[in-house]
């Protein structure tokens, strides 16, 4: 099942569209900063894959725009290159596994199935702030293993995780606060949760430092925060946009996987993430000198013509689908598991109970640099949902 329609407009999903024609790289500038963008599918897979040519051991520089301005830590693991990142990635992978289990799934499918009922017996949702966010939001305990009342604190801070005070980014921002409160709770009176178990892990036979503890709940917060939000609320407005695609769906609840990965192949809310070239290396053309950054061009590379037949449409049976929603190599996102589940747990709870998905109103989310200007989901939505 395709569609043929573009609700979303499909150039503001995938500006590089021209740029990715003529060549497999461009150049692009982000505060000022000059980055060699990889544009295509195959030349985006290899360099994540040669983390020797193309390392992520640059603390505060691996996402684009660079964080020095909102947090002073570095993120653990993926701002770090093997073998230190497969040592450090062992240590938390055992709570981003927990969406495997039949306990944590029944507990989702509990969570989004009470959310649309109550989105069912009123008359309108705001999809972003009171669906999208409690979602994530609260799933989050689960996957922490720490009590659903934390959810509050989360849902307080918006979609945007880091605290913006006087219109601009501060680095003891809300989130350190949390952090830290929350490590010190768990070094004085230790549970099961993720941050009791920051504090008894040890790395290379040595405690963690409170740093590198910081440095994993930070990015725990940070690295599928809005990236759930944006998905969930786009697909939402999808089949606002595409009734029929809901009741595809509905015929033949078997096609949710399929649909699932199109979804993250298309709504992809993370344009790119960077890397540093070690020494100066030839990039597509161009010399990038030593120290300085290139991006890998995850949303384009899922609008690449040579990987994804008519990538401009929406198939909801597209396979084989080999999108980079997630990443590539060593460094494939250990939230992935998660994300996977909330959005096939919210597809299964559609089908089953909503029959309709009216727009009523929407707010656009746009990503705008000097080179390219993309939509990344919403920043507000409202709805109107209909029983089945």
């Amino acid at each position: 099942m395709s569609s043929g329609k573009s609700p979303f407009g499909f150039g503001s999903r995938d500006p590089f569209k021209e740029k990715r024609t003529d060549a497999a790289a461009t150049d692009i500038t982000i505060n000022g900063e000059k980055i060699r963008m990889l544009l295509r599918h195959e030349e985006v897979r290899q360099a994540a894959k040669d983390w020797q040519t193309f390392s992520s051991d640059t603390p505060l520089r691996v996402p684009i725009p660079s964080e020095e301005a909102v947090r002073s830590m570095r993120q653990l693991p993926i701002e770090t290159n093997p073998p230190e990142h497969t040592e450090y990635r062992a240590i938390v992978e055992p709570f981003f596994n927990r969406p495997k289990q039949p306990e944590f799934i029944a507990r989702v499918e509990t969570l989004i199935g009470t959310m649309l009922d109550d989105a069912l017996r009123g008359e309108t949702i705001e999809a972003v702030h009171d669906f999208a966010l409690p979602i994530q939001s609260r799933a989050l305990t689960y996957l922490l293993d720490v009590p659903e009342s934390e959810a509050k604190q989360y849902i307080s801070w918006g979609i945007h995780v880091f605290k913006v005070t006087n219109g601009e980014f501060k680095q003891g921002n809300a989130l350190d606060d949390y952090l830290s409160a929350q490590l010190d709770r768990a070094a004085a009176h230790p549970g099961d949760d993720f941050f009791s178990a920051l504090t008894r892990a040890r790395y290379q036979g040595r405690p963690l430092t409170r740093e590198e503890m910081m440095g994993f709940a930070n990015l725990t917060f940070a690295g599928g925060r809005d990236t759930v939000i944006h998905s969930l609320t786009s697909i939402l407005a999808y089949f606002g946009e595409n009734p029929a695609a809901l009741s595809y769906l509905r015929e033949d609840p078997r096609r949710i996987v399929l649909a699932s990965e199109e979804f993250f192949r298309v709504f992809m809310p993370l344009t790119h993430i960077g890397r540093t070239c070690p020494v100066a290396t030839q990039v597509q053309g161009a010399e990038v000198p030593a120290g300085q950054r290139i991006s890998l061009g995850w949303a384009s590379a899922n609008f690449d013509e040579k990987a994804f037949a008519a990538p401009h449409e929406i198939r909801l049976d597209r396979k084989p689908n080999p999108h980079v929603s997630f990443g590539v190599g060593t460094h494939l996102c250990l939230g992935a598991p998660h994300a996977r589940l909330l959005v096939r747990t919210l597809l299964h709870q559609l089908v089953v109970k909503v029959g309709r998905i009216d727009i009523l109103s929407s707010v656009s989310r746009l990503e705008k640099e000097p080179d390219f200007e993309r939509k990344v989901g919403y920043e507000s939505l409202t709805l109107r949902f209909t029983a089945s």
